[in-house]
C-alpha cells in the first residue's frame, strides 16, 4: 500500500483501458482533433504500388532459390526467407487494400457487392 500523501485537490490519474481490446474503444488521451482520420488515398496509393513489388519479389527469390545449388551464395535458406517475407508482405499489402477500399465505399456510400 502506498501511504503518501497527496496535495489538497489532487485526483487519481484516470486509469488507461486495455489498448486493442475488440468491441471497446479506449478514452481519448492525446491531443489528435476528434475528428482525425488515417490518410486513406496515400495508404490506397502504397498498397496499390507495393503489393505488386512485393509479389514480384517473393516469385524472384522463390524461383532463385529454387536454382540455388549447394555452394553458391546467397545460400538456398536465406533466399526462401526473403520470399516469405516479400510473400508476407505482399499479405499485408492485400490485406490493408482490401480495409481502404471498403472504407472508402463506406464514405462514398457505395454498395459493398457480394
Amino acid at each position: 500500500m502506498n501511504d503518501r500523501r497527496r496535495p489538497h485537490g489532487a485526483t487519481e490519474p484516470a486509469p488507461r483501458a486495455r489498448s486493442g481490446t475488440i468491441g471497446r474503444r479506449s478514452p481519448r488521451t492525446g491531443t489528435e482533433p476528434v475528428t482525425a482520420q488515417s490518410p486513406l488515398r496515400l495508404r490506397l496509393l502504397l498498397s496499390a504500388v507495393f503489393l505488386p513489388l512485393f509479389v514480384a519479389g517473393a516469385a524472384f527469390f522463390g524461383v532463385w532459390a529454387a536454382d540455388t545449388g549447394s555452394g553458391d551464395s546467397p545460400g538456398r535458406g536465406s533466399l526462401v526467407v526473403l520470399a516469405a517475407v516479400c510473400a508476407a508482405f505482399a499479405l499485408l499489402a492485400a490485406a490493408d487494400l482490401m480495409v481502404v477500399i471498403g472504407r472508402l465505399r463506406r464514405e462514398r456510400g457505395t454498395p459493398v457487392p457480394h
